[in-house]
């Protein structure tokens, strides 16, 4: 039987971003299975202490910004610092993932959330508007209107809530965040850990 990594995430996070595609490489060089669990950040902040970004010190803003940078310039990947959409509400994005679980598999909600997540950070799109969602949606080869309709339905609203309960039940308090084996892993830059978790 193939391992499962879990993978917490919020739409909106550019760490979530960065290691996206390098989460999927690797999972798919080792036979690891991926649980994607987009879940509502806010909430798991609210109850891990953690704060939105507006609400840090300034040097705390400041040295993020710088990280982002390095980030980007190290794996090759597009990032704009201040993209003209962000902060953004993540919901409606997060629960078209869900929708597109549910509807067409695990692999086409990864492809999905690649572009979403690049659609913020490095297209200047707005994840927060249905035009915009489902233009990104048709660009994956799926149905962007039929998705929007099931975001609001009892279903996936569910999954959504289950995948913020599950985080809170795994200590989560940031974006992205791995469970593989039982064992945590917060944060794109701890991806070298996770694939020696995956050979083991």
């Amino acid at each position: 039987m193939s391992k499962v990594c879990q993978y917490f995430f919020s739409a909106q996070s550019p760490w979530a971003y960065l290691g996206h595609e390098r989460l999927v490489t690797m999972a798919r060089k080792h036979g690891v299975q991926i649980e994607i669990k987009p879940c509502d950040l806010a909430n798991v902040f609210d109850a891990s202490g953690g704060l939105p970004l507006a609400k840090r010190a300034p040097q705390r803003q400041a040295y993020r910004l710088v990280e982002l940078a390095r980030w980007s310039a190290y794996l090759d990947l597009p990032l704009q610092l201040h993209p003209p959409f962000f902060p953004v509400a993540p919901d409606l994005a997060n629960r078209l993932i869900v929708a597109t679980r549910q509807a067409h598999g695990t692999e086409q909600a990864l492809a999905l959330s690649g572009a979403i997540m690049r659609g913020v950070w490095a297209d200047e799109k707005n994840i927060a508007d249905e035009v915009t969602l489902a233009r990104i949606a048709g660009g994956c080869g799926l149905d962007g209107a039929a998705l929007l309709k099931a975001v609001e339905s009892a279903a996936v609203k569910a999954e959504y809530e289950n995948n913020t309960a599950q985080a809170h039940a795994a200590s989560v308090f940031g974006s992205p965040w791995y469970v593989l084996d039982g064992e945590n892993f917060w944060g794109q830059d701890r991806l070298d850990f996770l694939e020696r978790a995956m050979q083991k």
